[in-house]
């Protein structure tokens, strides 16, 4: 339905002088304050239940009060009005509650830009600069503080039962602490179900690793209800290994063959970088573990003298190095490198790059979960090839699978 004719917008553009798109919105933001004044005189009007000029037909002992003044937000700017009271003080407003300081979509906004990465400043500059408010570092605070209630409730949702293989990854930022800047770890857990569905099950804040910390982080999988993980695929943290054996003990730990490069090469020259890498290259590329060992014994032969660091680190994690051997190229695909943690670890960092560093642990993680739900929001298809690759699952793990593939 149309609310003006064009004759009647004609003739306001010609009454009010309107020639910019500013002199609208200034139009329509006292248009819309209008309104709001008279929905909130109409309101007390039918607690009342008498008119403000007609009081012959006044059947309470109760009456009008006066105003008090309120600033309040809107899509079109800031809004004074005058809130009308009742001498009892039982009036309670629904057009704009009491202690309601903002009418408009703005907090999902704030909200909607902070999960963009903006920068408080950038916040700050969008809504003055869009609806001329004014808005302190403390109120966008405050506004996406409203999202650690919703946090906790994600963070601690039941789980499903079993998981056929979890990844497990970090990613360092900077945090503010006792007013020292210092180094923190977000760890991140992907789960990919029976159904080939992947999903984050949770994101942990720390400072150090350790077997106590990951014990404290896989407790809190299986309170959630997850009884069994069939394969974890895992950087070489500290502890990890000790924690997943006194937790799901039946658990095979695969180390992610990227990181395992990254931390051997290391120890080696720019110079000889290239070549190490090539030669290193048919050891985790052979078809069976018998032959990564004879690959690895001729790598050995070729550079252990050079880099004896660089070769002690795949001979000391090779028995969790090496679990990927064992299964066919389809399974080994998805667990022998962390690649999907690290695609959702690139679009964390897209976000969170402008942020060099964070106030706090909440701030950080506050930042992470609007950036996971809206990169999650597109895992919606199975992982490719998923019927294959259940189907190699449900031998190896027969056991293990056989209540939950009915």
């Amino acid at each position: 339905m149309d609310f003006f004719t064009d004759d009647q917008i004609r003739q306001l553009i010609k009454e009010r002088n309107l020639k910019t798109a500013a002199d609208v919105q200034n139009m329509l933001k006292e248009m819309f304050g209008k309104t709001l004044q008279q929905m909130l005189e109409a309101e007390l009007e039918n607690e009342l239940g008498y008119s403000k000029y007609n009081t012959k037909d006044k059947k309470t002992s109760n009456s009008r009060n006066g105003y008090s003044t309120k600033k309040i937000r809107s899509d079109l700017g800031e809004i004074e009005l005058n809130i009308p009271r009742d001498r009892n003080g039982e009036f309670e407003p629904v057009v704009v509650k009491k202690h309601q300081r903002d009418v408009s979509g703005i907090e999902e906004q704030i909200i909607s830009m902070y999960a963009k990465g903006m920068t408080v400043r950038d916040i700050q500059d969008h809504l003055h600069n869009i609806y001329g408010i004014e808005a302190s570092p403390t109120l966008i605070s405050n506004i996406t503080d409203k999202l650690l209630p919703v946090i906790r409730e994600w963070q601690n949702r039941p789980l499903q039962e079993i998981y056929t293989v979890v990844f497990l990854d970090a990613i360092h930022y900077k945090v503010r602490l006792e007013g020292q800047v210092v180094n923190k770890a977000a760890y991140m857990v992907i789960g990919i179900d029976i159904e080939g569905k992947k999903d984050v099950l949770g994101i942990w804040i720390g400072e150090n690793e350790s077997a106590k910390f990951w014990l404290n982080v896989l407790n809190e999988l299986r309170n959630r209800g997850v009884q069994d993980i069939l394969i974890m695929s895992v950087d070489n943290l500290t502890g990890i290994s000790d924690a997943i054996a006194a937790c799901f003990p039946e658990t095979e730990i695969q180390k992610c063959i990227v990181h395992q490069i990254r931390n051997s090469t290391r120890y080696v020259s720019y110079k000889d970088l290239k070549q190490f890498t090539a030669d290193l290259k048919p050891v985790y590329k052979a078809a069976t573990e018998e032959e990564g060992l004879m690959m690895l014994d001729e790598f050995e032969n070729k550079w252990g003298s050079k880099y004896p660091l660089a070769i002690k680190s795949w001979r000391k994690n090779w028995h969790e190095i090496a679990t990927f051997f064992k299964y066919p190229p389809e399974i080994r695909k998805i667990i022998y490198t962390t690649n999907i943690i690290e695609g959702y670890h690139r679009q964390l960092r897209k976000v969170t790059k402008s942020k060099s560093i964070f106030p706090n642990d909440e701030a950080l993680l506050k930042m992470l979960y609007l950036a996971t739900k809206d990169v999650t929001r597109k895992w919606i298809t199975r992982i490719q090839n998923w019927g294959t690759i259940l189907a190699q699952f449900s031998i190896y793990f027969e056991e293990r699978l056989t209540n939950y593939l009915k």
